[in-house]
């Protein structure tokens, strides 16, 4: 099956079809609970129906940093996306993205890459989040997502205001599905029932330094194939290890060559 971890129960169907080979389910939150203050840089992306289907992160003010298994396939006008509010049904901003940017590496079955970011024609008024720089084993993470909060498939629906797990970076050698832990990260299942499901997929995983949230891994897939969410610790790309990547993605283009001014004719 797919990768995708977070389409949202109304999407179930669609997923079912679009799920990747190397995984069975799409987190969403089981066992968090509403998010106890305002993320604005937490994004929800949604199809121009207004159905749910994937969480992003606001990197910059005209960037949202997300999984590339979300936007496969779809055209960056497709979807909108709001950014500034924890209910992901009303508030904050809404933008209909005008470029997609997908990472090379990605593959529908394979490890990594799973990344890819969605620009704004505009810069948005929501404050980004900053890249974090280490993902050490042991670190505290929040996870956050508005994805099924029940662990089977079609059990329930999307909450409309956004969920939060606190966990922890674990050693990949907990995630026993395929990882590659050179740019992935593995991250723990509190009482082994509790992490992320379908529709939180892209979304973010943080952690605070001195006081202050940074992003370090996007939602990517279960941590050990199964399409019952939460039974083992999943697996995030780590935006750390992409900083390179997505900072050269955000710089703005070089300005164009002047043309030469042609010396005039004695």
């Amino acid at each position: 099956m797919k990768r995708a971890l977070v389409c949202a129960a109304s999407c179930l169907l669609a997923v079912l079809v679009l799920v990747q080979p190397g995984s069975a389910a799409e987190p969403r939150l089981v066992g968090g609970v509403a998010a106890d203050q305002p993320h604005a840089f937490t994004a929800a992306l949604q199809t121009t129906q207004g159905e749910f289907f994937c969480g992003g992160s606001l990197v910059n003010p005209s960037w949202v940093v997300t999984a590339a298994h979300c936007v496969e396939g779809r055209a960056a006008t497709s979807f909108t996306v709001r950014v500034g509010s924890n209910d992901r049904t009303q508030g904050g901003e809404l933008v209909t993205p005008d470029r997609l940017v997908t990472h090379p590496d990605y593959t529908d079955t394979g490890t990594g890459g799973d990344i890819a970011l969605v620009h704004f024609p505009a810069p948005v008024q929501a404050a980004p989040v900053p890249l974090g720089t280490a993902t050490a084993v042991g670190t505290p993470v929040r996870l956050l997502g508005w994805g099924q909060t029940c662990p089977t498939p079609g059990c329930g629906t999307s909450p409309n205001v956004l969920q939060q797990l606190d966990t922890q970076l674990v050693d990949a050698t907990k995630c026993t599905a395929p990882i590659n832990a050179s740019v992935e990260l593995c991250t723990d299942n509190p009482g082994g029932n509790a992490g992320a499901c379908y529709g939180d997929s892209g979304g973010p995983e943080v952690s605070q330094v001195d006081g202050h949230w940074v992003l370090l891994g996007v939602t990517s897939r279960p941590g050990n194939n199964s399409s019952t969410c939460a039974t083992a610790p999943s697996i995030y790309t780590s935006a750390v290890a992409y900083a390179g990547w997505i900072n050269q993605q955000l710089a703005p283009p070089p300005p164009p060559t002047p043309t030469p001014t042609p010396t005039p004719t004695p």
